[in-house]
This record gives structure tokens, C-alpha cells and sequence, in this order.
């Protein structure tokens, strides 16, 4: 007779199929059995026609794939445990010694770190072009350049790039093109459509995406996704993700499906907050300048215009603002000490607004000619009601007057 515990550990029970709800099964495993060794052996996880190893996936991680394909136009996705996981597979992906990289300067600064770390130390060289200038980025392409990366906007200054001219010269010199799309979510614009039905090839062969932002929503959880269109692309990245063993757990991966199908409309909440809090920021004596795309005056404005204004649309939820050189690092500190609903922390696209002040020399070759000196402070902004939130940047005000 079979003893209990043996029974408990091989239990015959099935649950009938048929069972729906809004809310996806969540199927956890690190061990995926198999029906036969026959099965063992020829079941394939590359293409998800099967399951051989939870770090390949189920059933939960490729619901989460399809409909990451869906919201940003692609075919084929990879999941990794945060955004910088995303973007270091890429590299490892497609580049090896002798290779040369081209970053755009106002990048996500850990992606610099990389090329500046451990890339460098693996004989892959980089060079930072100006990401206002597809001229400099024209240039500095050489037969070594193998990989551009693509920011819209750009990180912490918010510039907008000429983001289809940028693809258009890397096409024509048969350069891949990786694109942070992190701000855009896949909902400010397509990236492997960026001309819609004028030019229907022209799009980014890589979509990059920190889901930790918007599609999670919670600020609490990293994960990051990387969409193609390619599939032999997509098989060099799936190939590399599994030799690394970049696996997502699976109950964070319930909480970005959770999330998910409210993604639109707090995107949309975000950005209207944003834009109202920008152009109060405009009117304040203190900002000498306010860095928003969906902002005339701000870098690159016609360029999101002509990409992003009209559907899907959007603008996402950060500003920045330069505050006039009279006042301090310590003043400008001060200032954002003294902001209650604002609370100082990295990331975005939660609940909370958040306060980062920068030091924005540190971060660029040189000073942007298209920004005004000062010291820079970045603002995301939650789901507050806007009025509460402009009422605290004006109480913080005080402590600069």
C-alpha cells in the first residue's frame, strides 16, 4: 500500500478543463515533466511549441510574451529579470570583440556604465553621437559599428529625436538599431512602424522595455522585455538568454498580466498630469527651463509631433526643469527635501510621484547647446490629483524665495 506521503507527492487528481476568468492561471516550475523520453527529446522550447524547463517558460511567461509582441507591434519577445538586464542581453547578444557600439549621450546612465564597464573590458569599443544630430550619428558609423542604440526621449533631459531619420541612415549602412522604448510603453508610438503606411518597413529591429515601469504600474516589480520582428534575430537573443539563465519568477510576471489591461488609460492619466504640471512650471520664475517633448519650446518638439501626436499618442508622465544658476546644488537639495508628495526615489510609472535631482555636467561629454545652464531636477509624476501635486512644488518653491 502506498504510504500517505507518497500518495500527496503523486496525486492523480486533474482539475476539468473549461475553467475562465479575467485573471490568467499562474503556472510556476522550475521541473517540467514529460510524458516519454521520446517526448523528453524532441520537445522544443525556442519556438513554444512545448515546455522542457521552467527557465524557458509556461504557460504564464508566454501569455506575457504575446501580449508584450501585441502592444508594441512585434512578433517575438524575451523576458529578463529588469530593464538593464534587457539592455545587457542585447549586447551580449550581438556584439564580440572588435565590435564598436554607438550610444546616443543623454542615455540611460547605466547603460553607459556597461559600455563603459564591462564591454570595454571585452575589446567592444563604443562612441556617443548627439542624439539631436542624425548627421553625427551618420559620421561616427564605421564598418566596426554593429549595434545604435535609440532613446525617445531621451533620459532625464526628455529631448525627442529625430527618431526616422536615425533609422533611416542605420538601414542604409545595414547597422541593427535598439531602441529604449521605455518612455513610449509601446502607446506614445510604434517602434516597427515608425512611418506607418508612407514607409511600412521602417521601424527599429529591437524594442527595448524596462517593465518595471508602466505595464507593472505598482513600483514593485523589475522585469524587462526585449520584442523583435526578425526571427533569426530573436533566436540569437533566445539562445544567449538561455545560456545566461535569465529567468523572471512567475508571480511577478502575474503582476505585470494583472497590470496590464489598465496600462492605457493610467498612461493616458499620466501624461495629462504631466503636461498641465509642465506648463504651470513654465510660469515659475525660479524654472529657467522646462523640459517636456509635448512642450513647444522643448528639444525636439516637432519631432514628437510628427511621431507621436497623432494615435496611439502620448507623451508619458516625467518633466524636467533647470533651475536658475543663482541657486546652489545645496538650494536646489533643499528644494526637493521640502516636497511632500513628491518623494525622492528612482524609477517611475507608479502611483507616487517621484523627485530626482541631477548633476547633469557628470552625465554628458559637454553641456548641451539646446539646454540652459542650471541644475537640472527631473519630476515623474503618479496618479496624485494634479492640484495637489502643483500645490506641492509651489509650498517647495518657498524654500528657494
Amino acid at each position: 500500500m502506498v504510504q500517505p506521503s507518497t500518495e500527496l507527492i503523486h496525486h492523480g487528481y486533474t482539475a476539468p478543463d473549461g475553467f475562465a476568468a479575467p485573471q490568467p492561471g499562474v503556472f510556476k516550475a522550475s521541473t517540467v515533466f514529460f510524458p516519454s523520453v521520446a517526448a523528453m527529446r524532441s520537445r522544443e522550447w525556442k519556438d513554444k511549441t512545448g515546455y522542457t524547463y521552467g527557465l524557458h517558460g509556461t504557460p504564464t511567461s508566454y501569455l506575457l510574451e504575446e501580449r508584450l509582441c501585441t502592444l508594441e507591434g512585434g512578433s517575438q519577445c524575451v523576458l529578463v529579470p529588469s530593464g538593464l538586464a534587457a539592455i545587457a542581453l542585447v549586447a551580449l547578444s550581438l556584439l564580440k570583440s572588435g565590435d564598436e557600439v554607438l550610444i546616443p549621450d543623454n542615455a540611460y546612465g547605466p547603460s553607459k556604465s556597461l559600455v563603459e564597464g564591462e564591454l570595454l573590458g571585452w575589446g567592444i569599443t563604443h562612441q556617443y553621437y548627439d542624439p539631436m544630430d542624425p548627421q553625427d550619428l551618420q559620421a561616427q558609423i564605421s564598418s566596426r559599428t554593429k549595434l545604435v542604440w535609440l532613446e525617445a526621449a531621451g533620459s532625464v533631459t526628455l529631448e525627442f529625436p529625430d527618431l526616422r531619420e536615425m533609422v533611416r541612415i542605420c538601414r542604409q549602412r545595414k547597422v541593427l538599431t535598439a531602441l529604449d522604448n521605455t518612455w513610449g510603453a509601446g502607446l506614445a508610438f510604434r517602434p516597427f512602424a515608425l512611418a506607418g503606411a508612407q514607409e511600412p518597413g521602417l521601424g527599429v529591429d529591437l524594442s527595448v522595455h524596462a517593465l518595471t515601469k508602466y505595464p507593472s504600474g505598482g513600483g514593485d516589480v523589475l522585469m524587462g522585455s526585449i520584442v523583435s520582428r526578425d526571427p533569426a534575430l530573436h533566436l540569437r537573443l533566445k539562445l544567449t538568454h538561455m545560456r545566461l539563465g535569465l529567468g523572471v519568477g512567475m508571480n511577478d510576471v502575474e503582476s505585470v498580466l494583472r497590470s496590464l489591461p489598465s496600462m492605457a488609460l493610467r498612461y493616458q492619466a499620466h501624461d495629462q498630469a504631466t503636461r498641465a504640471l509642465a506648463q504651470w512650471a513654465q510660469m515659475q520664475s525660479e524654472f529657467v527651463q522646462v523640459l517636456h517633448p509635448a512642450l513647444p519650446e522643448s528639444p525636439g518638439h516637432a519631432h514628437w509631433q510628427a511621431l507621436c501626436q497623432n494615435a496611439p499618442g502620448g507623451a508619458a508622465g516625467l518633466f524636467s526643469v533647470i533651475l536658475d544658476p543663482r541657486f546652489t546644488p545645496a538650494q536646489t537639495d533643499a528644494f526637493c527635501d521640502a516636497l511632500r508628495l513628491f518623494r525622492l526615489g528612482y524609477s517611475w510609472g507608479g502611483p507616487v510621484s517621484l523627485v530626482v535631482p541631477y548633476e547633469l555636467a557628470s552625465m554628458r561629454s559637454g553641456w548641451p547647446a539646446h539646454l540652459l545652464r542650471g541644475t537640472l531636477v527631473r519630476f515623474a509624476v503618479g496618479l496624485e490629483a494634479v492640484e495637489d501635486l502643483q500645490a506641492d512644488i509651489a509650498q517647495a518653491l518657498l524654500q528657494l524665495r
